[in-house]
Order: C-alpha cells, then sequence, then structure tokens
C-alpha cells in the first residue's frame, strides 16, 4: 500500500510505517490542486489541517482506503462523503489528551492568580502585591462542555483539587468517578468555570453567544482548548466587559483560518479582538493546548497503531 504525507509529523510516523511495509511518499509544498492529480496513486493519506479534503477532492482519490488525521478532529474532511465512498477515517484524540488537560489546567490558575498581568508589571519595575491578590481553586464547580477525550482528562488533572466536577455531554451516561454528568440547565446553576472540550459541529458552532452566557446564574470563568467557532467573540467581549464573564483563557480563535496556521482569514484585525490582546483578565494562546513535545510522539505513534490494526 502507498502513503501519501501531506504534513511534517514526528520521524517514527514514516518510519514504522516502512517497517511495515508501506510506501511512504512525501509532498509538504505542493498545491491542493497539483495533489489532487496525483491522489489515484495512493492507498491513503495523512494529513494534520493543510487544506480541506472536500468531496472534489475525494472524487480524485479513487483508490484511498484511509486518511489518517494527526490530530483530534476530523472537520476539515467530509466525512460523510468519505463514508460514502467506504474511506477509513484515523483521528488521533488520546494522543494528545493529556497536552489539552493541562494546558486548560494551566490556563485557569494563570488566571486565578493574575500571572500573565503580574509578569509584565514587575517586568516593567512595578510591585502591586495587592492589585494581584489571585483567588483559590478549592471549593469552586468546574463545568466542562464535552466529556471525551480532552474532557476526561482535564477533570483527571482536577482530582488533586477540592472542587466539584459537573460535565454535560450529548452522549448519556459519560459521566465517571471524576465528573458528575448533569444537565445543562444544572451546570448553568452551578459552574464557577466553564471549559470547553467538544468538537466543531453544526450543534457547536457559535454556541457560546449572549442568550446561552446570561443562563449562567453565576459569573464565571472560561476556558477554550476545543475550536474558536463555538464562542461568538463579541458576545465574548460583552461579557468581560460586564462581568458576566470574570476572565478568559482562550487557546482558539473564531477567527482562525481553517487550516488553523494562521490567524485572519483576511488579514484584518477584528475590533473583538483587539480588547482580547488588551485585557489583563485574558489569556491568549495559539492553538497550542495540544502540541508539546511528547505529544507529536504519542499522536503519530497512535497513528501508526491504529493504521497496523486495520491493514496490517
Amino acid at each position: 500500500m502507498k502513503i501519501l504525507h501531506l504534513n511534517t509529523n514526528h520521524e517514527l510516523l514514516i518510519n514504522q510505517l516502512n517497517d511495515l511495509g508501506f510506501q511512504n511518499d512525501e509532498d509538504y509544498s505542493s498545491s491542493k490542486e497539483q495533489v489532487e492529480a496525483k491522489i489515484h496513486l495512493y492507498d491513503g493519506f495523512i494529513i494534520r489541517s493543510r487544506f480541506k479534503i472536500d468531496k472534489h477532492f475525494l472524487d480524485k482519490a479513487t483508490n484511498l482506503k484511509f486518511i489518517g488525521r494527526v490530530g483530534a478532529g476530523l472537520e476539515n474532511i467530509d466525512c460523510e462523503y468519505a463514508a460514502s465512498k467506504n474511506i477509513e477515517l484515523i483521528a488521533a484524540p488520546e494522543g494528545n489528551r493529556n497536552a489539552v488537560g493541562e494546558h486548560s489546567l494551566g490556563m485557569l490558575l494563570s488566571l486565578f492568580n493574575k500571572l500573565n498581568k503580574a509578569d509584565k508589571e514587575v517586568s516593567n519595575g512595578k510591585w502591586l502585591r495587592e492589585e494581584n491578590r489571585g483567588i483559590e481553586l478549592d471549593g469552586k464547580t468546574v463545568g466542562l462542555i464535552g466529556y471525551g477525550n480532552m474532557g476526561k482528562s482535564f477533570a483527571k488533572k482536577l482530582r488533586g483539587f477540592d472542587v466539584d466536577v459537573l460535565c454535560y455531554d450529548i452522549k448519556s451516561s459519560v459521566g465517571d468517578e471524576n465528573c458528575k454528568q448533569v444537565s445543562l440547565q444544572e451546570l448553568q446553576e452551578k459552574a464557577d468555570v466553564l471549559s470547553l472540550h467538544t468538537p466543531q459541529t453544526e450543534l457547536t458552532k457559535k454556541m457560546i453567544n449572549a442568550d446561552f452566557i446570561n443562563n449562567f446564574k453565576k459569573s464565571f470563568w472560561l476556558i477554550n482548548t476545543a475550536r474558536g467557532t463555538s464562542i461568538v467573540t463579541k458576545d465574548l467581549v460583552d461579557s468581560l466587559k460586564t462581568g458576566k464573564i470574570l476572565g478568559a483563557g482562550l487557546d482558539v480563535l473564531e477567527y482562525e483560518k481553517s487550516s488553523f496556521e494562521n490567524l485572519f482569514s483576511d488579514g484584518k484585525m477584528p475590533k473583538a479582538f483587539q480588547y482580547l490582546i488588551d485585557a489583563e483578565n485574558v489569556i491568549l494562546s495559539p492553538h497550542v493546548a495540544g502540541w508539546t513535545i511528547e505529544s507529536k510522539e504519542k499522536l503519530a505513534q497512535t497513528i501508526v497503531n491504529k493504521i497496523k490494526e486495520k491493514f496490517c
């Protein structure tokens, strides 16, 4: 079987697939149209988020048996059309779930303790102790929306704290020893912190809007290491201004290009984003929650293991 690699990944991916007898070709620079012209030669290809795999692309891939996505989500692939062509879709959420859990916790603790603000002030010669008095996580209720690989990882990290952890998920019976599954209404009544761990779907796009935010009984802190399209940024900014949202840790943004490799699709700076940049109670990172040295290896290994299981 021949595999085309469209993004660079950990070297073990190609090395181990070579050892398993696959032919591995690499193309990290051709345009989508150039790849389409030769994709019929391959039984599988492996991608991160270089470009969208749509119907036109899949129609060109006449011999395709599988697509490997070195990441958690599959939203850059027309999954339904691929399934209709009996193409196996292989993702690797197990590979970066620990990294996402740690990043979520790091963002939350940094917000509670004003670490980014304090760091900038000390660097500028300011020694403001009372202004940087923090709050403690113990005693809080943390609400998770989405309780799959990423949500479970974050809940596990919270076991060392005296907190109540609640989750809401469209699937039933996903709660475990680390988290109690509840209705969305109960989560909105009790949560001091909301952390998103959902894939990008039609249900989750623009999910966190003004109505959703205002349905929370208390003011709350927001963490998003999932997908930027879940939050209406303007509504988030309005809620930060009123204090309904006390602070936000955002690893993903509404403005990201679909490739996740760049920020603005049109190159313009939205007004709401400028507010987030300037706000002292907002922490931003460039879609790197699952992007660690360890997860790079684990993601690649997960893809190899799944290809081996299904095609060897």
